[in-house]
């Protein structure tokens, strides 16, 4: 069996990417999510192993010291986010392709880790001042942390120029058809 390939999401918080991603394991395409592990507390309906797998603070460093990570960072101040190798190898080992959707930091560190056998995909948003209407729109942060979000996005945005593909998410539908023939065109490469 052919081992499958590693198709990385990544982009400012409140770009559309989740959305994207969701669209793109909706389609059949031999797609799986790679779930991450994070110490933050869920939001909204969020559950523990199908949106993150949430640890405490102490399990995730556990987690790091014993190398279990194929990458992570904090990405806020006691807020960490990363990629346990469990979750890829058994995907790829299954023949499926691994969707990642994930900070830039990790994009690009998986990127470098796995060169052309990624696609790094990076969900831009039209403008800054767009994502902080998104973010507001959402209703699930308060408003310090919006701001820290968008000054964090602002950063992010930096990043686009070391994934393969940037694709401007302004309207939903024609970033989905971007992404889509995206996916496809590197999974039958």
């Amino acid at each position: 069996m052919k081992k499958g390939k590693l198709i990385i999401f990544s982009a400012p918080s409140g770009s559309g990417k989740t959305t994207i991603v969701k669209h793109l394991l909706s389609q059949d395409l031999g797609l799986e999510f790679s779930i991450s592990a994070t110490c933050r507390a869920p939001r909204g309906e969020e559950q523990h192993g199908k949106d993150y797998y949430f640890l405490s603070l102490d399990e995730f460093k556990e987690k790091v010291k014993n190398d279990e990570f194929l990458e992570w960072e904090e990405v806020y101040a006691g807020c960490c986010y990363g990629t346990l190798r469990s979750e890829v190898e058994r995907i790829t080992n299954q023949g499926k392709h691994v969707v990642f959707d994930v900070d830039v930091v990790g994009g690009s560190n998986i990127k470098k880790l796995y060169g052309a056998e990624a696609l790094a995909l990076f969900i831009q948003p039209p403008s800054v001042k767009e994502l902080r209407n998104r973010l507001i729109g959402r209703s699930t942060d308060a408003p310090d942390v919006i701001e820290k979000r968008v000054a964090k996005a602002e950063e992010e945005l930096t990043y686009a120029s070391k994934f393969d593909t940037i694709i401007v998410n302004d309207i939903l539908d024609d970033a989905f058809v971007a992404a889509e023939n995206a996916v496809k065109q590197f999974i039958n490469s």
